[in-house]
C-alpha cells in the first residue's frame, strides 16, 4: 500500500501565521509527549508511521512548500511536486504518474489518497487496511471513506450511501447544503465527505490518460499548467458507477478554521502571553518577541506574527478569508530545507532578515543581480564561500557580498546570521543557482548534509 498525502493551499483562514509559502499544515500547534510543537504534517506522518513504519508515503505539493516538507519531515520522503495549483485532480494524476514512471510501482499496488489536515485518531490509519483489502479482492474501483456527522454541517460535501453497513454502494453525491438540508441528508444516513480515496494504481493511470492530455510523467509535469483545474470528486468520484463508501465513526475533525483548531490545542497560550482570570475560552497564539496581555476576553483568539495580529470571536474567525485576500503583505516567515528565515524590516530598498541554518545545511551555491548583502554572524559556525574562497565564520564575523558574486552557507552549527539586502526592487526571483561541490568541506566535520532546495 502507498499513501498519497495531499498537501496543498494556502490556509489563509490561519492568518496570520499561515500564507502563500507557509500553510496551515506547517504551523507548530500541537504539544507532543515530549513537551514539544509539532505541526499537522508532522502529526500526520507520525502517525502513519506509528501504524506501519514500511508504509510508503508521497506528500503532493506545490513547488513553494517542498521546502517546508523537507525541513519537517526530512530528506527521505517522497514528494511530488506540482508546478502550479490545479486542484485535487490533477495533483493526484501527478502522483500517481509519479509513483507509476518515476518510482516504478506495481499498477496493482493499492493508492490511498487522504489530506494532511484532519485532526484524527491512529484508528484512522488503522482503517486503510480494510480500504487495501477491498481494493484487492473485489472488483471495486474506487473505495472512499465517508465519516459519521456529528451535525450538520454547511461546510462539507455528503455521500449518501444505499445501505447503512460499513461497506456500502454508494447511491448519489450531494454539495454543500444548507443547515435544513443537511439534516435531511443525516436522516437518510449520509456521510462527510473527508477526501479519502483508495484504489488500484493503474485506476488513476487510466483515468489520468482518459482525462488529462499528455504521455507520461515528465510531459504532464511539463504541461501541467496547461491541464484543467478540477477536484477529484468531480473529475472520477461523482462519475464512477463502481465504488463504494466506507463508514468510519472514529475521531475526526477538519481544522481549516481558528475556531476548530484551538479546540485541539492542550495550551491556551503558546509563545509570550497572559490571559488574566476573568478569560474564558480565549486563546492566544503569538510568534512575536513581545508580551500580549488578555484580560476579560471571551470566545477570543488573539493570533500574532511579523505578517500581522488577529483578534477574532473564534465563531468569526472561518469567515476571515476575503479579508486577508485584500492586504498585500511582504512574505515575513518561511521554512527552506536548510532552515528558515524571518524578516525583521523592510523599505523599499532594504530587507533585515534574521537567517537561522540547521547544523550541516547549507544554501545553493547563487548570486544575486539587483541586490547586495551583508551578512553578520550572531551565533553558531559555519563556512561561507564567495567566488569560491572559504570564509570561516563565528559570532561577530561581517561578510559583505556585493551584486554578481557567488556565494552560500555552510553551517557546522546551528547557525544564526542577520542579513541586510541593499537594493531596489528586491525579490526573492533575484537569484542565479550554480554548481558546488560541498563534500569536501564537509567531509572533515564528520557528518552528512543536508540537501538544499
Amino acid at each position: 500500500m502507498n499513501i498519497i498525502l495531499l498537501s496543498g493551499g494556502s490556509g489563509k483562514r490561519l492568518w496570520p501565521l499561515s500564507n502563500d509559502i507557509r500553510s496551515k499544515q506547517f504551523i507548530k500547534l500541537f504539544k507532543t509527549e515530549r513537551s514539544e510543537y509539532e505541526s499537522m504534517i508532522q502529526r500526520i506522518y507520525r502517525q502513519v508511521k506509528r501504524v506501519d513504519e514500511d508504509v510508503d508515503i508521497t506528500v503532493a505539493t506545490a513547488k513553494s512548500q517542498v521546502s517546508s516538507i523537507i525541513n519537517q519531515l526530512g530528506d527521505n520522503i517522497g514528494i511530488s511536486v506540482e508546478p502550479c495549483r490545479k486542484d485535487t485532480f490533477p495533483a493526484i494524476a501527478l502522483a500517481g504518474m509519479y509513483l507509476y514512471d518515476v518510482k516504478n510501482i506495481s499498477e496493482d499496488e493499492t493508492i490511498v489518497v487522504c489530506p494532511v489536515d484532519p485532526y484524527v485518531s491512529d484508528e484512522y490509519f488503522e482503517s486503510f487496511d480494510e480500504l487495501d483489502r477491498i481494493v484487492q479482492n473485489t472488483d471495486t474501483n474506487l473505495v472512499l471513506m465517508g465519516m459519521e456527522p456529528t451535525y450538520p454541517s454547511e461546510k462539507y460535501g455528503y455521500i449518501i450511501p444505499k445501505s447503512r453497513d460499513k461497506f456500502s454502494d454508494v447511491e448519489t453525491f450531494k454539495e454543500k447544503p444548507d443547515a435544513k438540508t443537511a439534516q435531511t441528508y443525516i436522516d437518510k444516513g449520509a456521510l462527510w465527505n473527508g477526501g479519502v480515496f483508495a484504489f488500484k494504481l493503474k485506476y488513476i493511470v487510466d483515468k489520468a490518460h482518459q482525462l488529462l492530455d499528455f504521455k507520461d510523467y515528465k510531459d504532464l509535469y511539463e504541461s501541467y499548467q496547461k491541464q484543467e483545474k478540477i477536484s477529484f470528486d468531480y473529475a472520477v468520484a461523482e462519475k464512477e458507477n463502481n465504488l463504494k463508501v466506507m463508514r468510519y465513526s472514529g475521531k475526526w475533525k477538519d481544522l481549516g478554521t481558528w475556531n476548530t483548531l484551538t479546540e485541539e490545542m492542550s495550551d491556551q497560550v503558546i509563545g509570550k502571553g497572559i490571559l488574566n482570570e476573568t478569560c474564558k475560552n480565549t486563546n492566544i497564539i503569538n510568534e512575536l518577541n513581545i508580551p500580549i496581555l488578555c484580560m476579560g476576553l471571551q470566545d477570543i483568539v488573539v493570533a500574532a506574527s511579523n505578517e500581522g495580529i488577529l483578534v477574532s470571536k473564534k465563531e468569526q474567525s472561518s469567515y476571515i478569508k476575503p479579508f486577508v485576500d485584500s492586504i498585500d503583505q511582504q512574505i515575513m516567515f518561511a521554512e527552506k530545507s536548510w532552515g528558515y528565515y524571518r524578516v525583521i524590516d523592510y523599505t523599499s530598498d532594504s530587507i533585515t532578515v534574521k537567517v537561522t541554518l540547521n547544523k550541516n545545511c547549507n544554501m545553493n551555491y547563487h548570486s544575486h543581480e539587483h541586490r547586495n548583502e551583508v551578512w553578520t554572524v550572531v551565533s553558531g559556525e559555519g563556512i561561507a564561500v564567495i567566488d569560491d574562497e572559504k570564509i570561516e565564520l563565528a559570532p561577530g564575523v561581517v561578510v559583505n557580498l556585493p551584486c554578481f558574486c557567488r556565494h552560500t552557507v555552510i553551517a557546522k552549527t546551528k547557525l544564526e546570521i542577520i542579513e541586510i539586502q541593499m537594493g531596489h526592487g528586491i525579490t526573492v526571483h533575484d537569484k542565479i543557482k550554480y554548481e558546488y561541490d560541498y563534500k569536501n568541506i564537509v567531509d572533515k566535520w564528520g557528518d552528512n548534509l543536508c540537501s538544499s532546495r
